[in-house]
């Protein structure tokens, strides 16, 4: 009956990595992937860049774009 608890043991060991597996499924880099654009709101008017906040905006704009005029709403950003 040795086989018997072999398939025991293998059950549990196989259910033992499904759980392990669906636990970290949550982390996945897609998961991260997905969450990171969801962050990046502001996009560049020129080059269609997409940035997380106004400043980080800000700063692009004057160090890619020097020679366009700053957008209407980068204009109170303190950077």
């Amino acid at each position: 009956m040795a086989r018997g608890q072999q398939k025991i043991q293998s059950q549990q060991k196989a259910n033992e990595k499904a759980a392990k597996a669906k636990k970290q499924q949550g982390h996945s880099a897609s998961e991260q992937k997905k969450a990171a654009m969801a962050a990046l709101v502001h996009v560049c008017a020129v080059c269609k860049s997409q940035m997380p906040d106004p400043k980080t905006y800000k700063q692009h704009f004057e160090n890619k774009h020097p020679k366009n005029p700053l957008p209407a709403d980068l204009q109170d950003v303190a950077a």
